[in-house]
């Protein structure tokens, strides 16, 4: 069943809150936050809209707002606005007397989703059919504690867009395969950049239950699960070769999610904390068009106006369930953090927790 399936009516975001003026809920988010000091912990992602993202008490990328979420014991309350699967790490993280919240429960995640576990079992099995004990999987962190699970459970672990190569390559050094859930353009342009061959890579369906390869399987090396995020995926060589045309000079930037063809047109590639970095540190003047959320890309816009800065895609929207968290909902979930029922908790299982975090450690624990 989908997150959005299982929602009931008490995850329904009550009307007088859509009532109130833009200045009524700035004033008790600000209200809410005095009241609560340093018992409440309010993590934003880099996607979310400026009108949550003000009241971030810290901004990053999902691991990173998951450690500083676990490592802040004095906040009872961690109110994650993100989506779902971010607030899953972070609880998976925390301490046994944190909560946390996500604002919206319809802040989900496409790619994560795109992956489930029943799906991933079957495909263990087949594979495990056709390749024996050659394979160790890896899980984006973009995926679902029971994916994450399954991954620690079978000696594999988490990685980043950050941290994906040397994770691969750590992948590789316990394995002959490896199995990479579950975006396939990260695994794809992280294996090419440590010299896999394409002709080395295939996909798994996980819809056919069949593998997509040509050849001899015996030659693969790299099992790519067939799942993609529905922003980056939306950036084309067209969007590219425009860009070459009415911008020479233009340097462009993109994230690993985004299509091969597009990361080797590209200047440039790099996770969110890295296109954020290079923007920051280049020369005045300088002229980029960024392939990533379009929130972060217009706010990069607002921070650097001596910089000429576009979307590579300038019909790109921003991403629909990130923009799912709203001030409506953020004051929602903070008027409610101590309600009897609970409100919009995000709480993993013991069990699955156990096996998540072994595959999160075995990525936080190495020296990368």
């Amino acid at each position: 069943m989908s997150l959005l399936a299982s929602l009931d009516k008490s995850h329904m975001l009550p009307e007088k809150y859509r009532d109130m003026s833009v200045e009524q809920l700035e004033a008790r988010v600000k209200e809410l936050k005095s009241e609560y000091g340093k018992r409440l912990f309010i993590p934003g992602h880099h996607y979310q809209k400026n009108e949550v993202i003000q009241f971030a008490d810290a901004t990053g990328d999902s691991l990173k707002l998951a450690q500083l979420s676990a490592a802040n014991t004095e906040a009872d309350f961690i109110v994650f606005c993100g989506v779902h699967f971010m607030a899953e790490t972070a609880d998976i993280l925390g301490g046994d007397n944190q909560k946390v919240i996500l604002p919206d429960m319809r802040a989900g995640c496409s790619m994560a989703d795109m992956a489930d576990i029943h799906q991933t079992a079957r495909a263990w099995v087949k594979l495990q059919q056709i390749f024996g004990d050659t394979i160790l999987p890896l899980t984006y962190v973009n995926s679902t504690a029971a994916i994450k699970a399954f991954v620690g459970a079978n000696g594999g672990a988490t990685v980043t867009s950050s941290n994906a190569e040397p994770m691969v390559e750590w992948a590789f050094s316990q394995k002959e395969r490896i199995l990479f859930l579950p975006d396939q353009h990260l695994g794809r342009n992280t294996a090419v950049n440590l010299g896999v061959p394409l002709d080395e890579m295939a996909v798994w369906n996980p819809v056919t239950d069949t593998l997509e390869y040509e050849g001899n399987p015996l030659n693969i090396k790299v099992i790519l699960w067939k799942g993609h995020c529905s922003v980056h995926e939306n950036f084309t060589v067209e969007n590219i070769m425009n860009t070459r045309r009415y911008y020479p000079d233009m340097k462009i930037i993109v994230h690993p999610e985004c299509r091969r063809e597009v990361v080797e047109l590209s200047d440039m590639a790099g996770s969110t904390s890295y296109i954020i970095d290079a923007i920051k540190n280049a020369e005045s003047g300088t002229a980029w068009a960024i392939g990533t959320e379009m929130n972060l890309v217009n706010r990069l816009i607002e921070n650097h106006p001596d910089k000429h800065i576009v979307s590579l895609n300038p019909h790109m929207c921003p991403c629909l369930t990130m923009n799912r968290i709203d001030l409506p909902h953020l004051v929602w979930s903070l008027e409610n953090l101590e309600s009897a029922e609970g409100h919009n908790i995000i709480k993993v299982s013991e069990e699955i927790a156990k096996d998540a975090k072994l595959a999160l450690d075995r990525m936080l624990n190495r020296k990368l």
